[in-house]
């Protein structure tokens, strides 16, 4: 008798995050190339055009099953307890979005398993939509009353929403890694120069609605006194002025700051092989997708020392900080990382060493054995 892991695939159809996309790819990918004997992976994707379900549709799945509704509407449906016409079965949602009801495990061997990448619908509602804040609480309390399972990257984040949520063990820890096609490209410098971008720069990642984080690399750049470009990249739509005003804010003038938006895998990777540095402010439950993109093409990280950070990059950079929750600590630790990091030919290329070790630590291949035998527990 085969035994199908059904995967939901609706950030192939339409995604919401670039990040969640790349996690649901790379993820279902690993599933299908390592099934156990007897095993196989069928897909479940919304209502899309013709040409986005074939675009989505990954080889060697057993079989892709698109649903009646679109994700909008699926999502919305799910979150009000129905099932979206999606059925039952072992099912693995790189997200939250599942069809979260009641089932029997025991006897219909019926599970349902859904991931969370990131606690700020609860610890940073600002930050978002109130719509998309809604629909994850929603679907939170869903999960806390039907999902056999809550897989999270981090043991922080584990221990973070087990603080909040009543899951107990059903919480899970597995991790995600970068991308499979993060590779610097041959044509790298012409696409920096097609991005106007300069060599030799600070890297971060961040918008507006996060601008604490920011604020605080911008600054701890200004207090290092070091005459080096930053670039901010991920930012949204219009927040360049506001990205540069922070920075000048900081003691870092405009003349000196790049902004740019999201970046599609190759650009990115092309902008990070130019960084002599990743700065890594933030202290949010979240998975540092960023600083993993760091890690896996050995550029020099220094992170705020946070629980997220400490279990992710671990010796692969310089994590420092404090615990001054103006962030005053932050910023000062981080400019004297700056300082020390920047301050020799010998410091980066160590730094960059030990960033690449442990950027190989990550692999979706691991993530996905991690979940079969997570299903196979259940």
């Amino acid at each position: 008798m085969t035994a199908t892991l059904r995967v939901l695939l609706d950030q192939l159809t339409a995604p919401t995050d670039p990040d969640l996309a790349v996690a649901t790819r790379e993820l279902t990918a690993g599933l299908i190339a390592g099934a156990p004997t007897g095993c196989e992976v069928e897909g479940i994707i919304p209502s899309a055009p013709d040409e986005v379900f074939a675009q989505a549709s990954l080889s060697d799945l057993a079989a892709v099953h698109r649903t009646a509704l679109a994700r909008r509407e699926l999502g919305a449906t799910l979150a009000l307890g129905s099932a979206g016409g999606i059925g039952g079965g072992m099912i693995h949602s790189p997200t939250l979005l599942a069809p979260l009801v009641k089932h029997d495990r025991v006897h219909d061997n019926d599970q349902t398993v859904v991931t969370l990448w990131d606690l700020r619908p609860w610890e940073a509602p600002d930050e978002l939509s109130r719509t998309s804040v809604a629909w994850h609480r929603s679907m939170l309390k869903r999960a806390v009353k039907h999902a056999d399972a809550v897989v999270v990257p981090t043991h922080a984040m584990a221990q973070r929403l087990g603080s909040f949520a009543k899951l107990g063990s059903r919480i899970r820890v597995i991790g995600g890694a970068a991308g499979s096609d993060l590779r610097v490209p041959s044509d790298e410098i012409g696409r920096r120069r097609e991005l106007g971008l300069p060599d030799g720069f600070v890297l971060m990642a961040g918008t507006v609605a996060a601008s604490d984080a920011l604020a605080t690399g911008l600054a701890a750049l200004g207090a290092s006194g070091i005459d080096i470009p930053v670039v901010v990249i991920d930012a949204g739509e219009g927040e360049e002025p506001a990205i540069v005003e922070l920075a000048a804010s900081g003691g870092v003038p405009e003349r000196r700051v790049h902004v740019r938006g999201p970046l599609s895998v190759h650009d990115r990777a092309a902008v990070y092989a130019a960084s002599v540095a990743y700065l890594a402010p933030s202290r949010r439950h979240a998975f540092p997708w960023r600083a993993l993109d760091a890690l896996a093409l050995g550029v020099p990280v220094l992170a705020v020392d946070s629980p997220v950070h400490r279990e992710i990059v671990v010796d692969g950079g310089v994590l420092t900080g404090g615990d001054d929750p103006s962030g005053t600590d932050d910023r000062d630790a981080l400019a004297a990382a700056l300082l020390d990091a920047l301050g020799s030919t010998e410091a980066i290329t160590r730094l960059g060493v030990m960033s690449a070790d442990r950027g190989r630590v990550f692999s979706w291949r691991e993530a996905a054995e991690r979940v079969w035998q997570l299903h196979a527990d259940l």
